[in-house]
């Protein structure tokens, strides 16, 4: 018998739930808004330098940024 991991996109999926759940939360209470939406432009310019320059592009985060900034320009 090989090695499986029955259900592993549903981990991989659980997961990332929970990384956009804590970058979105964080986010939202430090600049004090309901919404990702809300963000203005100089905020989310303030994100996409901190997830380029201070995250390792390998940080299990940068997906979660890259979430937030792209729900914002999608509004």
């Amino acid at each position: 018998m090989s090695y499986d991991f029955p259900r592993h996109h549903k981990a991989e999926d659980n997961i990332m739930v929970d990384i956009n759940e804590m970058v979105y939360d964080h986010i939202l209470q430090f600049y004090g808004v309901d919404e990702i939406e809300e963000l203005t432009e100089d905020q989310v310019n303030e994100l996409e330098d901190f997830r380029t320059n201070t995250l390792s592009e390998y940080s299990v985060l940068q997906c979660g940024y890259s979430n937030a900034i792209n729900m914002w320009e999608c509004q």
